[in-house]
């Protein structure tokens, strides 16, 4: 899962080829269209940071893709491999999944060059805390304006440093919360964020599973997870949470891949115990009764139904592509596969359920969570009580007239009102399947032969149509 020097451009040349492949396909003005490809600013500060005794300098970056829609939204990543391409490529991505999911933000992204795992927590509050005060003095982070959130090598923890730190900034500004989202729930944070994205890329799966006519001719049983043979590539929050509902649903893990090798069992993996033999054992090597791989990389090889690469971006490419067996490439992580290797797979076969669509649980989510810091007010708390008080007239109206009584386990499970996280999920399933649907359907309508550019197309279409709106093209 190394990255190189170059990675940051071949990511973001695979981002505009998707681009301009879709954007062959649409009607737009050829101005709209640069517009919508073109990163709107970047942001890059470098600030002295104690560590150890001694001076060090910290880079970090923030680049704001679009401005159709305010705030613009995308998460902060900490690891030493952020550049300047790198995050534009996650940005531009990042206006995109917004408007595949009719989540009303234009994208953003930031990053950190620091390795989070060896690095102290009280010098990663410290740079946490400086590059948030960075953006807030040039007016780049707010409410209303940008709301990061979490990405690789950052958590709520972060989130929870920066909306304090723009708080403190800010003193008496009531929506301060609403400057980040993915913060803990008793941070103004919100029930159902840390399973988001894992969750969504789950329904997105089940949904493709279902569509008959997408697996027509790949001998592949459809409208069920049940007995899918599953490999996934990393098992971090998003990897994790994805392999989990999966596997709840039937599938079947049967491989697990890390930065420290990976593991096989053809019989299935039980992704909790997996996750905690790695953190007891800091390895996921060595888990009883799977078969190890030294080299990680080999793992997305394996014969099975669908791979998950939830990891790191341009980790199927051309050098590997054309050993890939499985017959769905699920992509959990932004730009796990490049353009080249793109057409290698699709050549073969494989149906690709693009990033932009499968892994937007997350943004979806953190508009809920942005939503509900301003509205200052929990989901479920003014109608829960409500409602499980009709729902208990309409138990009681079927007793009485059955002439027959419920157990109190099942009247607890029929009357029981939705609360945070079930809304939150509600949420998160309904955008998920009316977004895939949207996107068949403009595959249909424009003879494309691929998710990824129907996807591409369909944010497109809905970006352009909120440039004309705002009138600054005739």
């Amino acid at each position: 899962m190394a990255n190189n020097p170059n990675e940051g451009r071949q990511f973001l040349d695979s981002v505009h080829q998707f681009f301009d492949n879709a954007a062959s396909y649409s009607r737009l003005d050829a101005g709209i269209l640069a517009q919508i490809r073109t990163c709107n600013s970047v942001y890059k500060v470098s600030f002295p940071v104690e560590i150890d005794g001694k001076i060090e300098v910290v880079e970090g970056i923030r680049a704001q893709h679009s401005h159709h829609k305010l705030p613009s939204k995308g998460g902060i990543r900490y690891s030493m491999q952020v550049d300047e391409d790198e995050v534009i490529a996650l940005a531009a991505l990042m206006t995109f999944k917004c408007a595949v999911v009719d989540v009303p933000f234009g994208g953003a992204k930031g990053g950190v060059r620091i390795n989070p795992r060896t690095t102290s927590v009280k010098t990663l509050e410290k740079v946490t805390r400086r590059f948030a005060a960075e953006l807030i003095r040039k007016n780049l982070i707010g409410p209303g304006i940008d709301v990061p959130a979490p990405d690789y090598g950052t958590g709520s923890r972060e989130m929870a440093w920066i909306a304090d730190t723009y708080q403190a900034l800010n003193y008496g500004e009531t929506n301060a919360l609403g400057c980040v989202t993915g913060k803990p729930v008793g941070q103004g944070g919100i029930r159902g964020r840390a399973e988001a994205t894992g969750l969504g890329i789950y329904y997105g799966i089940r949904e493709a599973l279902a569509d008959s006519d997408l697996l027509k001719g790949k001998n592949l049983d459809g409208h069920t997870m049940q007995g899918k043979r599953i490999v996934v590539q990393g098992l971090g929050n998003v990897g994790y949470h994805a392999a989990y509902f999966c596997q709840q649903d039937g599938a079947i893990i049967v491989g697990i891949a890390e930065r420290e090798g990976g593991i096989f069992n053809e019989n299935g993996i039980d992704v909790q115990q997996a996750f905690k033999h790695r953190s007891e054992n800091g390895s996921i090597l060595n888990f009883p009764n799977a078969k190890n791989y030294e080299n990680s990389m080999e793992l997305l090889e394996v014969e099975c139904d669908i791979l998950i690469p939830a990891a790191l971006e341009n980790q199927i490419n051309s050098d590997n592509a054309a050993r890939i067996k499985a017959k769905i490439v699920a992509e959990g992580a932004n730009g796990p596969v490049t353009k080249d290797a793109e057409r290698v797979l699709l050549q073969n076969g494989v149906i690709i359920i693009p990033d932009l669509y499968l892994n937007a649980g997350g943004v979806t989510v953190s508009y809920f969570e942005w939503l509900k810091n301003l509205s200052h007010v929990r989901f479920g708390r003014m109608g829960k009580r409500a409602e499980e008080a009709s729902l208990r007239r309409i138990v009681n109206a079927i007793e009485s007239s059955s002439g027959k009584s419920m157990s109190q386990q099942e009247r607890h499970i029929l009357i029981q009102g939705a609360d945070e996280v079930d809304l939150v999920r509600s949420g998160l399933e309904d955008t998920m399947i009316n977004a895939y649907h949207e996107i068949r359907d403009v595959m249909v309508l424009k003879k494309i032969p691929d998710l990824r550019t129907a996807a591409f197309l369909t944010a497109i279409e809905k970006i352009g149509v909120s440039y004309e709106a705002l009138g600054i093209f005739p």
